[in-house]
């Protein structure tokens, strides 16, 4: 069977690529510019193309079909519809990577199924992913295109650290104010339950629905079973520093309007997804992919991804705009609590 990914070298992507390139069973491609061709195991054949440039990329593949075809880096309407024009006739799935972001804000249950309604009034890159999802399926349809629709929750990998807040640079300054004993910016009051899922797990859910017919014109939301506290969530990376947790909580309303001033959207990031708490059934994927289970808990997928940190500092980018501001901000709400 062969299986083209558009992108493929991410953090979700990257886990699904590796799982296939393991499996006989599979041929795999991916297209893209070819950045990351060192990191790509060498089973795998690349297509090296920008899938922006649709006559290029339809020259490419010319006399290629495909078993399954996903688009890891399509964000907005005009992304699946020129992979509509690419791949319709070409493809017998097409998988579309959707968000679990895209779920109404706050949903009317904590406890997320495929058939809560997408609506979220604070995230632009949701209601893209709502656009496609409604694009997709009205092609299916209408015409029978093969779609599949994901939507994956928080997903991370041994490169990085899942946090709620952080600066434009990334993650790696809040586990600098850890080390250095500083206190850490945690979302409301920390107690919100969130649900974290490591890549290769995530891959196995992806790979079960690959080829699947009963998968054809449905979602599914795939993630881990663990659910954390976000309080919990950076104990436990704490914990695997070997320091002590200095939280400190700030609604996040208060760090959407602060943030804003500072060039943070923190509106989307928080308010439009981690600052409420969700618990998702996964009994819909179970039921087409029952091996589907929470290999990497959090605690052992933390030291996995801070061992890597630790041991490859030159990658990541110290972020002394972003300290500036969790001490501005803990400085502010500290002298508002002397003067009232």
């Amino acid at each position: 069977m062969k299986a083209l990914f558009i992108g493929g070298t991410g953090t979700i992507s990257m886990g699904i690529v590796k799982r296939l390139a393991q499996d006989p069973q599979w041929e795999v491609f991916l297209l893209n510019r070819g950045n990351r061709k060192s990191e790509v195991p060498s089973s795998v054949k690349q297509i090296t193309a920008d899938i922006n440039d649709e006559a290029d990329v339809k020259s490419k593949l010319e006399g290629m079909t495909f078993d399954v075809v996903s688009d890891f880096i399509a964000f907005d309407v005009k992304a699946v519809e020129r992979d509509h024009r690419l791949f319709s006739g070409r493809t017998k799935q097409y998988i579309f990577i959707s968000s679990a972001s895209a779920y109404n804000k706050p949903a009317a249950s904590y406890v997320i199924t495929e058939g809560t309604t997408l609506a979220n009034p604070y995230w632009e890159y949701s209601r893209n992913k709502i656009a496609c999802e409604e694009f997709l399926l009205r092609k299916y349809r209408e015409e029978g295109f093969p779609v599949t629709i994901v939507r994956p929750s928080h997903t991370y990998d041994e490169r990085h650290i899942p946090l709620g807040v952080h600066g434009n640079k990334g993650f790696y300054q809040v586990i600098r104010r850890m080390q250095q004993g500083k206190p850490v910016i945690i979302q409301g009051d920390g107690s919100s339950l969130w649900a974290l899922t490591f890549n290769s797990d995530f891959a196995i859910g992806f790979t079960g629905l690959m080829g699947n017919r009963h998968a054809i014109g449905e979602a599914f939301q795939i993630t881990g079973d663990e659910i954390l506290t976000w309080d919990q969530i950076y104990g436990t990376i704490a914990d695997a520093l070997g320091v002590e947790l200095k939280p400190y909580h700030v609604s996040s309303d208060f760090l959407s309007e602060a943030g804003e001033k500072y060039g943070y959207d923190f509106r989307g990031g928080l308010l439009g997804d981690k600052a409420v708490s969700v618990v998702f059934d996964n009994s819909k994927l179970k039921r087409l992919v029952p091996q589907m289970t929470t290999n990497i808990p959090f605690h052992k997928g933390a030291r996995m991804a801070l061992d890597y940190v630790l041991a490859h500092p030159d990658e990541y980018e110290e972020d002394p705009e972003f300290d500036r501001f969790c001490d501005r901000v803990i400085e502010a709400l500290e002298k508002a609590k002397a003067e009232v």
